[in-house]
């Protein structure tokens, strides 16, 4: 299966096959296996269940409490992580580290090319490096069954292409498939309904998910991620596609799931966003990790201008007081 399958949507039919993101894969409805190979025991019980506005109630590999009831505690990590895609010349990403921790937001920024959504596959377990080690809870990331990993983390990828004509809230329960046939199974009914209500999706959703605009699909795709219910969430540009209003309401979203103790990581080309909503920022130049700190202090006009090759201006806002960055023209 494609590395997209780490974002993909499909039926949630108990028993289907299961994407590294825990959805179930489309194709796998049509006779595919899952992305293991291996086949999940009927009525296996899930490990535990972290809620949409629950922290704290995540489970590692291994079924214990995981440390994310601990704000500041590291839920995902990388170290030394290198990777060169079949085909490159020279690698992509270099010697990357970054921490995402329980009650942050955290969020990973750079000029294209920059190797942002390299390092998120690598995050998500959708792409394995050439070097380096990725561990969620203490737990390599390679060692945790897709199910199990599924059941703590959940993935919005830039791409969430559905060619069948399910509706909204039929595609958001798809985030439910990886606690199926789990005594989780009982709050299927209240997570989508939440998800749908904070995506602002309920009067779409009875709409067939084809007939929808691109930014109405990238607010569906955000809604089955949130009802999937896993306190460490990846969103690789949640905002793309998406108007004025939405774009902020999806911050909101994810700057109160990291208030409510989640780990969330997000990819944003905005850094006026980083900088309004991000609790620490990682910011990327050609592959490698240049500055990771508070919002304040990696996006400098002189660290802006030297990345990206555009002069700036960095300055306080007349209300808030929240820094602005202001291209010089």
């Amino acid at each position: 299966m494609s590395a997209t399958a780490l974002g993909a949507v499909g039926l949630s039919a108990p028993g289907s096959a299961v994407t590294a993101n825990g959805a179930a894969d489309p194709e796998s409805a049509l006779g595919a296996v899952g992305l293991s190979g291996t086949a999940i025991a009927p009525g296996a019980a899930a490990p535990g269940a972290g809620g949409l506005s629950a922290p704290g109630s995540a489970v590692t590999a291994n079924g214990a409490a995981a440390p994310g009831a601990v704000l500041g505690a590291v839920r995902l990590s990388a170290r030394e992580v290198t990777v060169t895609p079949n085909g490159a010349a020279d690698p992509v990403v270099i010697d990357a580290a970054i921490d995402v921790r329980a009650g942050e937001l955290h969020a990973l920024v750079g000029p294209n090319g920059a190797g942002k959504s390299t390092l998120f596959g690598v995050l998500a377990g959708d792409i394995t490096p050439d070097a380096g080690d990725v561990s969620l809870d203490g737990t390599p990331l390679r060692g945790i069954h897709p199910l199990l990993l599924a059941r703590q983390r959940a993935v919005l990828l830039q791409q969430n292409a559905v060619s069948f004509p399910f509706t909204v809230e039929q595609v958001v329960r798809m985030g439910r498939a990886p606690w199926a046939r789990t005594p989780a199974e009982d709050d299927d009914d209240a997570a989508v309904a939440r998800a749908l209500q904070v995506t602002d999706l309920v009067p779409l959703a009875g709409r067939g998910i084809t007939s929808l605009s691109g930014g109405e699909r990238a607010r569906a795709a955000l809604a089955r991620v949130l009802a999937q219910a896993c306190d460490v969430l990846l969103l690789d540009e949640p905002t793309a596609a998406l108007d004025l209003k939405h774009q902020e309401d999806v911050l909101r979203i994810a700057r109160a799931r990291a208030r409510e103790g989640a780990a969330v990581a997000v990819v944003l080309h905005d850094l006026n966003a980083a900088l309004g909503v991000a609790d620490r920022v990682t910011l990327l130049s050609r592959g490698r990790v240049v500055a990771s700190g508070t919002p304040s202090d990696v996006l400098t006009a002189s660290a802006i201008e030297a990345v990206y090759g555009q002069p700036v201006d960095v300055f306080p806002h007349p209300v808030s007081g929240t820094p602005v960055v202001m291209p010089r023209r």
